[in-house]
């Protein structure tokens, strides 16, 4: 009886442990993916929109970026699908730097 018991808390412990895992994993991903969009967007202000881009890519692989350009600002939105499906994303704006 005291087996089954075990057996069932072991369990139970690798589940929570599990989680936490996946827990951890989508918090590093979503600063990933906030650090991603402010780079782009300071880049993307400073007139180079493909480094911005790329740099973006670099710092949260995998994820969707898209960069909104206005009159005299600009958006970037980073989306990603973190660990077990969880959507992820981040935005960031910046005002264009005078040339």
């Amino acid at each position: 009886m005291v087996t089954v018991e075990a057996a069932i808390a072991v369990c139970a412990l690798l589940v929570v442990m599990g989680l936490a895992a996946a827990g951890l994993t989508a918090v590093t991903e979503q600063m990933r993916c906030t650090d991603a969009a402010r780079e782009a967007a300071r880049l993307t202000a400073r007139g180079e929109r493909q480094r911005g881009e790329e740099a973006a890519g670099q710092i949260a692989p995998g994820a969707s970026v898209v960069v909104h350009g206005q009159a005299d600002a600009v958006r970037v939105v980073v989306t990603k699908r973190g660990p077990l499906g969880v959507p992820l994303g981040a935005e960031a704006f910046a005002v264009l730097e005078p040339r």
